[in-house]
């Protein structure tokens, strides 16, 4: 029995992954354009980044899977326009869903890291004449090296949040699950397999990550030991 509900769960680990990815990849240059906004917009630019900050990190992730996937269907308009067939994709609906939500989290991330620059270095820009984009466009690329250790933890919380995409119809590693638990009813070994699939994936990604963190991390270790 074991081994059958392990075949049968195994199925929805391609999908959660591949969400997983996609979520990242477009969380991660919408969360880059938000931060350089922050950086460099006007109040009203900034207010609106930051409404969409509190919108996202103060809502549950799960509300906001409802509101993305059921919501749009609210719109007759919307309904009778081309985009119905991509908002009605319950794929698409998770992907955005958890793209938008880590994106939130990412820029508070990039841009607490931005932040955290020491003067010295915006001075030395400043000093060669540089504009604020471009001495961002310069310092950035360090502040992401300094935000990676929360990163990475961001990227196992968004592949974790893949097991809500269940609730709106995909068939992920939880979507198998639920199903199977619809017919068998052992919910000790059914979801006990299921959390074991995540344990492990999200084990076997720190590890990588981590090891991640040390080879981008090691520039600090080096001048740590100049000085």
């Amino acid at each position: 029995m074991f081994q059958e509900y392990l075949e049968v769960i195994a199925q929805g680990i391609p999908t959660s992954l591949l969400l997983t990815v996609v979520a990242l990849f477009i969380a991660f240059f919408l969360a880059l354009a938000l931060t350089f906004l922050l950086s460099i917009g006007n109040k009203w630019v900034k207010g609106a980044v930051n409404l969409y900050l509190v919108l996202f990190t103060g809502t549950p992730l799960l509300v906001q899977f409802f509101l993305i996937y059921a919501g749009p269907g609210q719109f007759k308009w919307l309904v009778d326009s081309p985009f119905w067939g991509v908002f009605s994709n319950a794929w698409f609906c998770a992907a955005l869903a958890l793209a938008l939500n880590s994106a939130a989290y990412s820029t508070q991330l990039f841009h607490g890291a931005v932040k955290a620059i020491s003067k010295g270095q915006w001075e030395s820009c400043a000093a060669l004449g540089l504009s604020r984009m471009q001495t961002l466009k310069i310092l950035i690329p360090y502040a992401l090296k300094r935000a990676l250790p929360s990163y990475t933890n961001e990227i196992i919380l968004v592949f974790k949040g893949t097991a809500l995409a269940s609730t709106i119809t995909i068939m992920d590693i939880m979507g198998y699950a639920r199903q199977l638990y619809g017919t068998e009813y052992d919910a000790l070994t059914i979801y006990g397999i299921a959390g074991g699939i995540y344990l492990i994936i999200t084990g076997i990604a720190t590890l990588l990550l981590r090891q991640l963190e040390s080879k981008l991390l090691s520039f600090e270790r080096i001048d740590s030991a100049k000085v």
